[in-house]
């Protein structure tokens, strides 16, 4: 019979940890065997030896031992004691010769091993997210969730989930999202952006950025081309590859994407999609002219491409009305990407996708796959906040915050990068776009050094020889906020 000192126990159980002591035994008899330490056959000590080896109560070792015995690790032989399960095959893992001291403190805690042995894709170098930590936040556009009342939202939560109960609304269904919501942001687009759908044609998704790898995974196969433009979103490009797409860069000018390099990409590469975002292009903020949209619907029609029309902020325009969207006039060719992220809160993860209705049943099997549905709850908060009213009165009163902030973090930085850096005003959206003299990588080190935290210049480049910029999101910061930002962007583009 195995000794208590000859097995990696002690080297294993720390009282000092949060890890209930039983869990701990169970968890180090089982790496035992996993490792081949302990072998099919082998019998364990008693459990009163053991907990006196291990300086523990009877009863915690009793325990471990009845758990593991109901798991099959263990089992008993009578008077003979406890056995390592001779069901189990005879050897685990390789054998780690020799005991582990238990006084050796350096080995009282077993490391996990991080290294996995088993290939997966690894993550980009640059992350898609902003770190978090200290310091001041540039964003790329996102809006200020301080400005929604939290104990409005939790009183929306709370009357929402005592409706769906009463309803029953409560149990798996329509991966398409719930039938409320659905037909409250149909009513919406129909009302306020002139778009004929209907709930049939909305799939509900937990974001934006989750609705756009849903569109794709219906759109193309390894291999297919899509179109973005040289400076775009890059979420999107990093979907496209994900997916085994093939990244086609095109130019844009002051009227959106280039329409002759445009046509020459698809008579060269076998292009599926088109994402784009008309209405305020990320990252420029420019508006795509409506000339410029129809030559693009006249090429995505003569090539069989579908466009994915990403609309992510489209109440926010301060010049004058939004043109309407590219899917109000072209809705067989176009797939339309929204969020409910900037009209209310990042945080509520909704979003949406508005198609014929095949391409809405093939993204609803898609939700099926991965999600099965979406959150019920959050939905249902959703559709009452819309249909109360709350959600209108809200985008009032934060277009006018934003509108605010818009001029002042412009003057902010007419004063403080003059001569550094040009940008022009924007008509709409959430950010500005700018351009800064000298080199943009010292810049960008210079101002992470100072405790800023920004997407980098190369997170909007789908190409080399795309313009170097920054995009400067300003709705989420008050005054005092975007002046120490600008001023520590003003610092290091001074050097």
């Amino acid at each position: 019979m195995l000794r208590p000192w000859q097995i990696s126990l002690g080297a294993q159980i720390d009282a000092g940890r949060s890890t209930p002591m039983y869990m701990q035994i169970i968890h180090a008899l089982i790496r035992d065997i996993e490792t081949g330490r302990l072998t099919s056959g082998t019998f364990l000590p008693s459990s009163r030896e053991l907990a006196s080896a291990l300086g523990v109560n009877r009863k915690t070792v009793v325990l471990a031992y009845e758990d593991l015995i109901a798991q099959g690790w263990l089992s008993t032989e009578g008077t003979r004691g406890t056995v390592v399960s001779r069901s189990l095959p005879k050897s685990l893992g390789p054998f780690d010769p020799g005991p582990v001291p238990m006084s050796d403190p350096a080995t009282r805690a077993v490391p996990l091993d991080d290294e996995p042995q088993y290939r997966f894709s690894p993550p980009p170098e640059r992350p898609l997210a902003l770190p978090g930590g200290a310091g001041i936040k540039l964003d790329e556009g996102a809006p200020d969730g301080r400005l929604f009342p939290a104990d409005q939202l939790a009183r929306a939560y709370r009357s929402a989930v005592q409706r769906a109960s009463r309803a029953n609304r409560l149990q798996y269904r329509d991966p398409r999202g719930t039938e409320r919501l659905r037909e409250q942001i149909a009513d919406m687009l129909r009302s306020q952006r002139g778009l004929n759908f209907t709930a049939d044609n909305i799939c509900i998704t937990r974001g934006s950025q989750n609705g756009l790898f849903l569109a794709l995974q219906v759109l193309i196969h390894p291999g297919d081309a899509v179109i973005v433009e040289e400076l775009t979103y890059e979420p999107a490009v990093a979907a496209i590859r994900a997916l085994g797409g093939k990244v086609i860069p095109v130019g844009i000018d002051a009227d959106g994407i280039d329409i002759a390099e445009m046509e020459a990409a698809c008579r060269r590469h076998s292009v599926r999609a088109v994402f784009l975002t008309p209405h305020h292009q990320f990252p420029t903020t420019i508006a795509m002219r409506p000339e410029r949209r129809l030559q693009v619907l006249d090429i995505a029609r003569q090539f069989g491409v579908a466009i994915i029309e990403d609309d992510y902020d489209h109440e926010f325009h301060f010049q004058s009305q939004p043109l309407l969207p590219m899917a109000g006039y072209a809705p067989s060719q176009v797939l339309y990407l929204g969020s409910m992220s900037k009209l209310l809160l990042p945080a509520l993860r909704i979003g949406y996708l508005a198609a014929p209705r095949p391409v809405i049943e093939a993204i609803a099997h898609r939700v099926s796959l991965t999600d099965g549905m979406g959150n019920t709850i959050t939905e249902e908060t959703c559709a009452d906040l819309i249909e109360s009213g709350e959600v209108r009165r809200h985008a009032r009163k934060a277009w006018r915050i934003y509108a605010e902030r818009r001029s002042a973090f412009a003057k902010l930085l007419e004063s403080e990068l003059a001569g550094h850096a040009q940008f022009t005003m924007p008509d709409g959206g959430l950010a500005f776009w700018v351009r800064f003299e000298g080199n943009l990588e010292a810049i960008e080190e210079r101002a992470l050094a100072a405790g800023l935290r920004f997407a980098s210049h190369r997170s909007f480049m789908s190409r080399n020889s795309a313009e170097k910029g920054l995009r400067l999101g300003f709705a989420s910061l008050d005054a005092t906020e975007a002046g120490l930002a600008v001023a520590a962007l003003a610092r290091a583009a001074k050097g």
